[in-house]
């Protein structure tokens, strides 16, 4: 029997692609035009190939910004991926505290990102701030907008408050999706604690871990309002990320030509890796199946 096709469907779909189309695909024309031209105002433009990739693939600014973003990316997932493994595996499975430590964990995540900039800042300040006073009542130097390690540690502190939950909850729900049955095979066999997370827990949550990488590296390789809010990519550029950097040479230097480059090759960048992210998550699907 021949296949019945329906193309109705697809007009179902046209809406959704019109507003893809014009949210994203327009604007990332936009920025190819401005990467391939150069202006000198009054809306004249000039051909330029391409001068601006050139210009900052030779740049030291933007290999500079790239080593601290890859750096920030990498201090992020090393700390929130295993903490957030701690805090699934020591959540109550069920019952009241476990509905209330689902709970809990949310919180961090429904607060908006330029407010937790914001809290952060004012709880780092010597002045007001509760942990700037804290820390100088014992007598620790601690001021994120001189000291560049302070500076650093404020930022990955905050980013870990308010990311960690993510990681928790993803690793959480690998957990529910355990049977019993492993458990209570592991316990026969007298199985260690380590044992039953290396051998049971770890290679089942090995899916959504590979989720949670992929979205908190999206995520840390991208962050703008949080680190912009408290530290304003200072002290000098010791926070300037690539994504700072950016803004920075977009409004306020207005080089619209070199900014435009520069979004190119940045997204690029999180297209390729995070292409490797989704490699990696199908290999590991297709060998648990």
């Amino acid at each position: 029997m021949d296949k019945t096709v329906n193309q109705k469907a697809w007009f179902l779909v046209l809406p959704v692609l019109a507003l893809v189309a014009f949210s994203a695909v327009i604007p990332l024309m936009t920025v190819v035009n401005y990467s391939v031209q150069d202006t000198f105002g009054n809306n004249q433009f000039f051909w330029a190939g391409l001068e601006w990739f050139e210009e900052m693939l030779s740049s030291e600014r933007m290999w500079d910004a790239l080593g601290r973003q890859l750096m920030f990316s990498a201090i992020i997932l090393i700390i929130e991926i295993p903490l957030g493994i701690f805090v699934a595996l020591n959540m109550p499975k069920s019952g009241f505290w476990a509905s209330f430590c689902l709970v809990l964990m949310s919180l961090p995540l429904l607060i908006p990102w330029n407010v937790v900039g914001t809290i952060w800042q004012i709880f780092g300040r010597v002045d007001i701030g509760l942990l700037g006073y804290t820390l100088d009542a014992f007598g620790i130097s601690y001021n994120y907008t001189q000291d560049t390690l302070a500076a650093w540690v404020t930022v990955i502190v905050m980013d870990v408050w308010h990311w960690t939950s993510l990681v928790a909850l993803l690793a959480y729900a690998g957990l529910k999706s355990i049977p019993d049955a492993y458990y209570q095979a592991a316990k026969i066999d007298q199985a260690s604690r380590w044992k039953v997370f290396r051998f049971i827990e770890l290679p089942k949550m090995m899916g959504v871990l590979m989720i949670a990488i992929l979205l908190r590296f999206m995520d840390s390789f991208m962050i703008y309002t949080e680190p912009f809010v408290v530290t304003g990519g200072g002290p000098g550029n010791a926070t300037t990320l690539l994504s700072i950097d950016l803004v920075k040479m977009a409004l306020g230097q207005f080089d619209l030509g070199p900014a435009a480059a520069f979004s190119l090759m940045y997204f690029l960048v999180i297209l390729l890796i995070s292409w490797v992210f989704y490699t990696v998550m199908v290999n590991v699907e297709r060998q648990e199946g």
